[in-house]
């Protein structure tokens, strides 16, 4: 935690390790080495003078909202004062089950008085908004066999076609992608398949890709409404082979879905398809995240991740670290570049970016402002950029890191550190700050701490156990950033759990792979066509509890106008988790680690339910008090949906909950709230 912050640990009376009993254990687990965390708020910004309400669009019709990713709604009905009236309006169930590392981390479009959910399997829905009634359900019947585990639906496109009556079939259009690397046009009205968008409603991704295992390209994130054509990236399998799908990033038009455009760092200045027998350049920088849009600067922005395999370099072509770990800035219209800003030189420590780039008009100091853009990036750092040329808002600079590699690699000598910006992450570790529920766990914790190579930040890969901090899940995730415009706050959710891996030489990992199935994000992973295959894993006690010290997920807000934090706190209970599996039912702001992200409203609160416990939060955006919270049946990981109904004036609040990562429980259930 940065030193600025005023911060108060309090640590409560321990108790002896004889008496010790599953019960016992959970009572030391919470009173005896928790530290609790209170932050004294800094001065809270007064709302901005330039600020209009009314300039902010009624739909959310994106991931994010809008097209800029702000994950702002100007809603002003639940306030401070009522929001702890909120009462379950309606719910729904899907009927798609989130398991076997499928997530439903949807949030779901709001055309007027109708919402558009999608699940992890690609199923969409038509909902009405003030009743949960379902209207329409398409499925696009994703087998197993076609596609992987890694499922997910964070968002769908929405687009209305010009020129045609408003009834006029087609006029209103839902994308979806799918698991099987299939781009969909719906009839918003209907759910039926669109028959004049690509091939009777389909565009198939596989496309130019060359050979696709089932589940090595998976478009996660959906597709972005950009002008008339649709942007869309895709999810690379990590650490398979040097030999993989490409990262290519294609833009098609909404109308047609004929190609307008591909971005194939491995073919400059060509923006079409390959020619016949060649195809996009195999293993470069994917974008599995959602990129964001500036109508008025025509420029889509790409949070690029770095080429397979992650964590070995020494195959990677110099177009693929030209552009890896990078922001992109490409024309709209035609794809071609403008502007690359990179967050991590020659990345072998998997901090692809995993959320979108944030475009926010930010105070200049001066009374006016300028276009930013925000990255955050799974390093901890911030980074704000002029969207128009790339260049540093707030101050950049280059550090030295370690560079004693493997044989075959190539470091760079120095990273970029955000020094103008708060860092979301924890200190440099040392033996001291390892963690345990009990003296004994924590001595295991702090033993197998000397026992791991780590020199701080940027440790290169080894071939013993080296320690990985910030880890490879990254402080913040796909959730992204929210900005409350009429404020200037930005919220920022974040991870803190540390990874330990060790390279393997290609004899010992084709041994220990031997007869098994190879694909997968974890355990042993083989980097085929390279010298080395690796083996990952969490750094964690005898009792599985993460050696980390506590928070392990924490929640600031960070005054754009000064770039200081204004608060900060851990987030998030253990009442699911424990040692041992053993669930300690203890409501206590432990901190527990995030991925989804928040939503700021213009009457000044946070609404959030991406914590690994099973709530959907209300928080002040000033102080970070927590003002109400409501039990959710399984844990929320998506993003919550902030709208006002057309229909009857209300405004709602709606959750997706289908089960956070690593979690015991899992459900299909979509909930809105709103005031009696």
């Amino acid at each position: 935690m940065p030193n600025a912050l005023k911060v108060q640990r309090i640590r409560r009376a321990s108790y002896g390790v004889a008496a010790l009993t599953s019960v016992a254990l959970v009572t030391v687990f919470i009173n005896a080495f928790f530290p609790i965390w209170i932050v004294k708020p800094g001065q809270a910004p007064q709302a901005a003078a330039d600020y209009v309400p009314s300039n902010e669009p009624k739909n959310w019709v994106g991931f994010g909202r809008t097209a800029s990713g702000e994950q702002f709604s100007p809603d002003t009905q639940i306030t401070k004062d009522n929001v702890n009236q909120l009462k379950v309006a309606w719910t729904m169930r899907t009927g798609d089950i989130s398991a076997d590392g499928r997530e439903n981390q949807n949030t779901p479009l709001q055309i007027g008085d109708t919402l558009y959910p999608c699940t992890q399997t690609g199923q969409v829905f038509a909902v009405r908004a003030t009743t949960g009634e379902k209207l329409w359900h398409f499925d696009p019947k994703v087998t197993p066999t076609s596609t992987a585990n890694w499922m997910r639906c964070r968002s769908l496109a929405y687009y209305e076609m010009p020129g045609i009556a408003d009834d006029a079939p087609g006029k209103k259009r839902l994308y979806l992608t799918t698991g099987d690397m299939r781009l969909i046009a719906l009839d918003a009205t209907n759910g039926r398949m669109i028959p004049q968008f690509g091939r009777d409603g389909t565009v198939f991704l596989a496309k130019g890709m060359g050979q696709v295992i089932p589940g090595f390209y998976n478009p996660t994130s959906g597709p972005l409404l950009a002008g008339n054509n649709l942007i869309v990236g895709g999810w690379v399998m990590d650490n398979q082979s040097a030999d993989e799908p490409s990262g290519v990033v294609r833009a098609f038009s909404a109308a047609t879905g004929e190609l307008a455009w591909a971005w194939d760092v491995g073919r400059p200045g060509k923006t079409g398809e390959p020619a016949d027998g060649e195809t996009y350049t195999r293993s470069t920088p994917n974008m599995w995240a959602t990129p964001s849009y500036d109508p008025k600067l025509n420029m889509v922005y790409l949070p690029t991740g770095n080429g397979t395999p992650d964590l070995f370099g020494g195959t990677r072509s110099a177009a693929t670290d030209r552009v890896s770990s990078s922001v992109v800035a490409l024309d709209a219209t035609t794809g071609q570049e403008r502007w690359t800003f990179q967050l991590v030189h020659h990345d072998v420590w998997d901090y692809d970016l995993p959320s979108k780039p944030v475009l926010y008009d930010m105070p200049d100091g001066k009374g006016g402002r300028i276009p930013a853009l925000v990255q955050a990036a799974k390093n901890g750092q911030i980074y704000v950029l002029d969207r128009r040329s790339g260049k540093p808002i707030t101050p950049v600079e280059e550090r030295a890191v370690p560079t004693n590699g493997v044989p075959g690699e190539r470091l760079s000598p120095t990273q970029p550190y955000s020094v103008g910006m708060p860092s979301m992450r924890d200190a440099v570790l040392t033996e001291a700050t390892m963690w345990g529920i009990t003296p004994i766990d924590q001595l295991n914790c702090r033993i197998q701490f000397k026992g791991l190579h780590y020199e701080g930040d940027y440790t290169p890969p080894q071939l013993k156990w080296y320690l990985e901090s910030p880890s490879w899940y990254g402080t913040t995730n796909w959730g992204g950033q929210s900005i409350d415009k009429q404020h200037d706050i930005m919220i920022v959710n974040d991870m803190r759990i540390m990874m330990k891996g060790r390279l393997l030489s290609r004899e010992v990992v084709d041994q220990r792979l031997a007869g098994k199935k190879s694909a997968g994000v974890g355990g042993v992973i083989p980097m085929k066509k390279t010298p080395y295959g690796a083996e990952r894993g969490m750094v964690q006690s005898f009792l599985g509890v993460p050696c980390t010290n506590p928070p392990f997920g924490t929640m600031a807000a960070i005054d754009m106008s000064t770039q200081k934090v204004l608060w900060h706190r851990s987030l998030g209970t253990p009442e699911q988790f424990g040692p041992l599996g053993i669930k300690t039912h203890m409501p206590i702001e432990l901190g527990m680690p995030t991925l989804g992200g928040a939503v700021t409203t213009g009457s000044g609160l946070v609404f959030f339910s991406a914590t690994s416990d099973y709530y959907l939060r209300a928080l002040d955006v000033m102080t970070g008090n927590v003002l109400w919270k409501s039990a959710i049946p399984v844990g929320g990981g998506s993003t919550p949906l902030v709208f006002t109904s057309p229909e009857n004036g209300k405004q709602y609040v709606v959750v997706t909950a289908s089960g956070s990562r690593s979690a015991p429980d899992h459900g299909d259930y979509i909930i809105a709230y709103t005031l009696p």
